[in-house]
């Protein structure tokens, strides 16, 4: 159980480090998106972030290109 002390420095980084995305999904998909999360070992936020930066990485890289 969180300290009153922890909760307070964990809202502290959430402000200022963290940003928040909503990411809207069908019904059903939801559930499809955390199984394969978790057949990669993975929480659904890390994998969306992990496939964000291939993305990114894969946009950069053409732009170097132009």
């Amino acid at each position: 159980m969180e300290t009153e002390a922890q909760k307070k420095a964990h809202k502290k980084y959430e402000a200022e480090k963290i940003e928040s995305i909503r990411f809207r999904v069908p019904k059903g998909k939801r559930e499809k998106i955390q199984q394969c999360a978790e057949e990669n070992g993975e929480s659904v936020n890390a994998m969306l972030n992990r496939l964000v930066d291939k993305e990114i990485t894969k946009h950069t890289k053409k732009e170097g290109q132009k």
